[in-house]
C-alpha cells in the first residue's frame, strides 16, 4: 500500500509508529546493556570468589605449616637443648606435606659476636643432628622468622616439585645462630586449585610478585607476564601491582578473553586465571541472541499490530472520504458498515446518519422547487394591458415558497364592463404552510369576485370560509384589495394590510389608502368596510407592498422604514411602472446590504398614464 505524502497514514508513521519503534529499540538496547551489566558484575563476583576460594586452601595449607614452625620458640626466655630441637624437627616432619626439615647452626668464633663461623654441612642423613662432630651446648633463641619462601622446585620428570620455607633463628639479641629449612610438596599445597574445575577448563598461571610464571597449565610457558605478546597477560600484570584481586577483559564484543588474578596471604604468589571470552560470558552472549531475537519479535509484532490498526482506521476513513465524494455529486450507495464501536465506527454512523438525513432533505428540496414551481405559476407572469394604466408586480421570497401574494382580477361591472382588480396578500410565516394558505386565499378570492356584489362583500364571504380552515391553527392573511373603475375611480379594502401609498402628481405629496378591517381567518362573523377615491390623474402612482420592504434591516439594526419608501417613490415617480419597481427594489437591496432577506417582498405599482383613467 502506497501512502500519500501528508495522507493520515504518513502523519501516523511520522508520530506514532517511528516514535514508538524508536522507544521500543532504545528501551531494549538500554535494557540489554542494563541486564550485560549484572551479569557480568556477578560473573566478575564469581570469579574472584573461585579464585579466592583456591588461594585461600593455598593459604590454609601454608599457613597450617607456618603454625608448626613457630612451635619451637613458643617460650622466649627457656634454653633449648638439643634433644628439644631434634623433637622439634621430627614434629614438624611429620606434619602433612612436609618432606623434610633440617635445622644448621651457626658456630660464633667467640662470645662478643665479633664473628661467626658456619659450620661446615653435615650429610643428608645427618642434617638436623644438632652439634653432630661438635661440642654440644645448648642453644637459646627468641624467634624463628620465615625469611624466604622460594619458587617450586621439580624434578627432572617434572610431576615432583618442592617448596622451600626458609626461617632464620635468633637468639635473645636478635642476631641470627641458625637457619629451619622446610621442603614442602608442592602437589600438596596446590593440590584443591588443580583439582578446581576452572583451572583445568582455562588458561592459569601461579606468579610471583614480579609477575615471574611459578606454575601454568600450558605446557612449556615460563617467562614474565609483563614481557608477554598477550597484551591481556600485560594488563593483568598491571593490575596486579595496584589491586588485591581483580578482573579483565581483553578487547571485542564478546572479549575475546577475560582474566582474573588474586593475591595469596601467605605467600608471595598471585592466582592467574586467563579463560576464553565465549566460554565464561556464554550467558551474556545468550542473553544477547535471545534478547535480540525476542526483542526483534516483539517490536515486529508491535509495529505490525500498530499498522494494522493504522491501516484499517485510515482505510475506514478512506472509505467515509470516498463515500463523501460520491455524496457530492449526488450519488447516494448503499449504508457503509460499522465494523468499530470507536470513534471511527461513531464516525461511519454519524456518516449514514447524514447521508440518510440528506437524502431526505433532497428530496424535500425537489418537493419544495416543485412548489415553488406551482406557486410560482399561480403569479402573475406579466401585467394585463388596461388603457391608461401601467402596472407593474414582484414577489420576491425568503424562502423557496412564501406567504406573499399579488394578483390581478377582472371582474365585470354593471352593463358588462370590465373592472380591474389588484390584490396583495400577506400570510403570516413563511414556508410551505404559508405557501398553501396563500393559494386557498387565491383560489377563494377568485371565486368570490366572479360573482355579484362589492368587494367589501366578496372579502367578508371569503373571511368567513377561510377562517373555518385557520381557527385550529391561529392563522390569518392581510390582504388589500383594490378596484380600479372607470373614470378613474378607485375602491379598496383593507383587512389588516398596511396601508397603500398614493403619489399625487398635482401635489408632490404621497398619501395613505387607509380603512379599517381585520386580518382574514381571525374572526369568522366579521365585516369589511371599503374606502373609495376618485380622479386618478396622469403621473399620480399607486403603491401596494408587504412589510418585508420597510421592516428590512441593515447591518447597524436600522430598519428601511415607510418614510423612506415615500422618498423613493417621490424621486422616481416619473418613470414608468416597472423601472419605478426595480429602482425601489434596488434601494431596499442596498439598504440590506450583505444581509439575508428575512422576510417575504412583494410590490405592486399601478401609474396612471392618462386623466381620468
Amino acid at each position: 500500500m502506497t501512502i500519500r505524502r501528508g495522507s493520515l497514514q504518513q502523519k501516523f508513521a511520522v508520530f506514532l509508529i517511528i516514535p514508538v519503534t524508536l522507544l521500543l529499540i532504545g528501551m531494549g538496547v538500554a535494557g540489554f546493556f542494563y541486564a550485560r551489566d549484572l551479569l557480568l558484575d556477578q560473573w566478575r563476583e564469581a570469579a574472584i570468589l573461585k579464585l579466592q576460594r583456591a588461594a585461600h586452601e593455598v593459604d590454609m595449607r601454608l599457613g597450617r605449616i607456618k603454625e608448626s614452625i613457630q612451635i619451637i620458640h613458643q617460650d622466649p626466655g627457656h634454653l633449648y637443648s638439643e634433644a628439644f630441637h631434634a623433637w622439634a624437627l621430627e614434629h614438624l616432619s611429620r606434619q602433612e606435606g612436609v618432606a623434610s626439615a633440617t635445622i644448621a647452626w651457626n658456630i660464633p668464633e667467640d662470645r662478643n659476636g665479633k664473628g661467626r663461623k658456619v659450620s661446615p654441612p653435615a650429610p643428608p642423613w645427618e642434617r638436623g643432628r644438632i652439634g653432630m662432630g661438635q661440642q654440644l651446648r645448648q642453644r637459646p633463641f627468641q624467634s624463628a622468622r620465615i625469611r624466604v619462601i622460594t619458587p617450586p622446585r621439580f624434578d627432572a620428570s617434572g610431576e615432583q616439585g618442592t617448596v622451600s620455607l626458609v626461617s632464620d633463628l635468633n637468639d635473645v639479641h636478635g642476631q641470627t645462630i641458625g637457619r629451619l629449612d622446610l621442603l614442602v610438596d608442592f602437589d600438596f599445597i596446590f593440590r584443591h586449585v588443580i583439582e578446581s574445575g576452572w583451572w583445568q577448563s582455562s588458561k592459569a598461571f601461579l606468579v610471583d610478585d614480579r609477575g615471574e610464571v611459578l606454575v601454568c597449565t600450558v605446557p612449556g610457558r615460563h617467562g614474565n607476564l609483563a614481557d608477554s605478546q598477550d597484551p591481556l597477560e600485560r594488563e593483568t600484570f598491571k593490575a596486579m601491582a595496584l589491586a588485591p584481586d581483580g578482573t579483565l577483559r581483553g578487547p571485542g564484543h564478546p572479549p575475546d578473553e577475560v582474566s582474573g588474578f588474586y593475591h595469596l596471604q601467605e605467600a608471595p604468589w598471585v592466582l592467574v586465571m586467563i579463560a576464553p571470552g565465549s566460554e565464561i560470558l556464554a550467558p551474556v552472549i545468550q542473553l544477547r541472541t535471545l534478547y535480540s531475537i525476542f526483542g526483534a519479535c516483539f517490536i515486529v509484532a508491535i509495529i505490525a499490530l500498530i499498522r494494522w490498526v493504522v491501516v484499517r482506521t485510515t482505510s475506514d476513513i478512506q472509505k467515509v472520504s470516498g463515500a463523501a465524494l460520491k455524496l457530492s455529486r449526488g450519488e447516494f450507495g448503499d449504508p457503509l458498515p460499522v465494523k468499530s464501536r470507536d470513534e471511527v465506527g461513531e464516525l461511519t454512523r454519524s456518516f449514514n446518519l447524514m447521508t440518510s438525513q440528506l437524502q431526505e432533505r433532497l428530496h424535500l428540496k425537489e418537493a419544495l422547487n416543485l412548489a415553488m414551481e406551482v406557486q410560482q405559476n399561480l403569479l402573475p407572469t406579466a401585467p394585463p394591458p388596461v388603457p391608461g394604466l401601467e402596472i407593474a408586480g414582484r414577489s420576491l421570497y425568503c424562502q423557496e415558497t412564501g406567504g406573499d401574494y399579488f394578483d390581478y382580477i377582472f371582474r365585470s361591472g354593471p352593463k358588462g364592463a370590465q373592472r380591474l382588480c389588484v390584490a396583495v396578500g400577506d400570510v403570516v410565516g413563511h414556508g410551505i404552510s404559508a405557501a398553501l394558505l396563500m393559494t386557498t386565499v387565491r383560489a377563494l378570492l377568485r371565486c368570490r369576485l366572479d360573482q355579484p356584489g362589492s368587494i367589501a362583500e366578496a372579502v367578508g364571504d371569503v373571511n368567513r370560509i377561510l377562517y373555518q380552515d385557520t381557527a385550529p391553527s391561529g392563522s390569518f392573511v392581510t390582504l388589500f384589495l383594490l378596484e380600479v373603475e372607470t373614470a378613474g375611480h378607485l375602491e379598496w379594502v383593507r383587512a389588516g394590510h398596511d396601508p397603500a401609498l398614493l403619489y399625487c402628481a398635482a401635489t408632490d405629496a404621497v398619501l395613505e389608502l387607509g380603512g379599517p378591517g381585520m386580518a382574514l381567518g381571525v374572526d369568522g362573523v366579521g365585516s369589511y368596510l371599503s374606502g373609495s377615491r376618485s380622479g386618478l390623474v396622469a403621473g399620480d402612482v399607486l403603491l401596494i407592498g408587504t412589510d418585508g420592504i420597510w421592516e428590512t434591516r441593515n447591518a447597524a439594526g436600522e430598519t428601511f422604514g415607510k418614510e423612506r419608501l415615500g422618498r423613493v417613490l417621490r424621486d422616481h415617480h416619473r418613470l414608468d411602472a416597472e423601472r419605478i419597481l426595480q429602482s425601489i427594489l434596488s434601494a431596499v437591496e442596498e439598504f440590506r446590504g450583505q444581509g439575508q432577506i428575512e422576510d417575504d417582498i412583494t410590490l405592486m405599482i399601478v401609474k396612471a398614464t392618462a386623466a381620468g383613467t
